[in-house]
């Protein structure tokens, strides 16, 4: 799940207005917007999900989560834009509308909650990664190098928190002070840019290995010798389900289509489109690194690897990625933090102390966090199994079961009430597996 998304929650009064003159997007546009809002960090850990797993689950559990994905998209699009197909009812266009007509301000402030608590790890994790590519990791006693370590050495200064904040105060700390996105539109496009160069490098250096005989043999099923075994695999589930999430990011791209059926059409192509490239970036990762692969996988491509340079290229690809990303996530938490706690203060842009205080806050507390934090899979098993789940299937379920347009059929319910039921049931025992490795080390 990335999060240059935009702002989820606030009104789509531009998508509007281009319909007024006649200017539509086109899908191919909204295919790209909901891609690029899909693949996020989430792609670093897919690899991890096939080493517990096995390789035939996890293209199961892809396929389903993709699945419910596009049940739970369409389900919300319904309760948006139900009547007159080309109608967009002004403030139920937004996922926060659609709550608030569902189950009050209660529901509108859970949406909003979610959405930033979801967000405000996204950038924890962005750090979590950042630290690993330039000062390394430890993982399952396997040290993997750092790029500052391989370059130049173990000294003080290459140690994560002294590297991160060098990173905080002179990277991110510019960019994120923008106070228009729009500030931001090129940097967005060399973002996708490293994204398909870490891809398209991990694929070649796969397939050379392949031809080579160096990969590993992967398992194509889990290994299941106990009943903790069993309940791990539930632990890969919130790993999926956050790669999967962008439903936050759904309304402000469908309100510039100009009708619900062609959002519809743009996110199952987008949902194939990810499905494929997560099954494909597990599938070689996993081929590259076999049992040794890390819940961050850029820490497998270290010096011990075959190629250096290109190990090198794509760690800080990626790492280039997602400083420019970083900036964009932040713009939407920002404004949805401060429409939270102060709802009637001038813009936040026009309001130097409050935009910089803000601002501040947030980039301290993501880099404290991302200090105590070891692993990027401690995220998405706790924050996976209980904001991003619920932004995912939990909510767009409880609408349609509340159904207060009065427009949901016998099989909505059903799938709504499968869809909560399989959500809640995996999350519950993710959270209680989790808790109890985490109490047994």
């Amino acid at each position: 799940m990335t999060s240059d998304a935009g702002v989820p929650l606030l009104p789509t009064n531009r998508g509007i207005e281009k319909r007024r003159i006649g200017e539509e997007a086109s899908v191919s546009g909204a295919v790209f917007n909901v891609s690029t809002s899909i693949i996020g960090a989430g792609i670093m850990s897919i690899p991890a999900t096939l080493k517990v797993l096995g390789v035939v689950p996890a293209f199961f559990l892809i396929v389903i989560v993709a699945f419910l994905s596009d049940l739970s998209v369409n389900l919300l699009l319904r309760f948006t834009y139900s009547g007159d197909p080309t109608a967009f009812p002004g403030e139920t266009a937004t996922y926060g509308g659609v709550m608030r007509e569902s189950f009050g301000w209660v529901g509108a402030l859970l949406v909003r909650l979610s959405v930033i608590i979801s967000n405000w790890g996204c950038l924890i994790v962005y750090l979590i990664i950042l630290g690993d590519v330039l000062s390394g990791s430890e993982h399952e006693e396997s040290l993997h190098l750092g790029v500052l370590q391989e370059w130049f050495g173990s000294h003080w200064w290459n140690a994560r928190p002294y590297a991160l904040l060098f990173v905080v105060i002179f990277i991110l700390l510019p960019l994120v002070l923008y106070r228009r996105v729009e500030s931001l539109s090129f940097s967005s496009a060399v973002a996708v840019f490293l994204a398909v160069v870490f891809v398209g490098i991990s694929f070649v250096m796969a397939i050379s290995a392949l031809f080579q005989g160096k990969t590993q043999k992967p398992r194509l099923f889990p290994d299941l010798d106990s009943q903790s075994s069993f309940f791990n695999l539930f632990t890969a589930a919130p790993v999926i389900v956050t790669a999967f999430t962008f439903h936050f990011n759904v309304h402000p791209i469908s309100s510039e289509l100009g009708k619900p059926s062609k959002m519809k059409t743009a996110t199952r192509i987008s949902l194939i489109l990810c499905a494929v490239i997560y099954f494909s970036v597990g599938f070689f990762g996993y081929l590259l690194f076999g049992e040794s692969i890390a819940s961050d996988i850029l820490v497998n491509f270290d010096r011990s690897s075959a190629s250096p340079f290109l190990n090198d290229v794509v760690r800080l690809s990626y790492a280039l990625h997602l400083v420019l990303v970083y900036p964009l996530l932040n713009f939407s938490l920002r404004g949805n933090i401060d429409e939270l706690l102060f709802p009637k203060k001038p813009v936040l842009a026009k309001d130097n102390i409050r935009f910089i205080s803000l601002t501040s806050v947030l980039l301290v507390l993501s880099y404290l966090a991302a200090i105590a934090i070891p692993d990027i899979w401690i995220f998405f098993q706790y924050v996976g199994s209980t904001t991003i789940v619920s932004i995912a299937f939990i909510f767009p379920a409880a609408i349609t079961l509340r159904d207060v347009r009065g427009i949901s059929s016998t099989k909505d319910k059903v799938i709504a009430m499968i869809m909560m039921i399989l959500a809640v049931v995996t999350s519950t025992i993710s959270i209680a597996t989790n808790i109890s490795n985490g109490t047994k080390s």
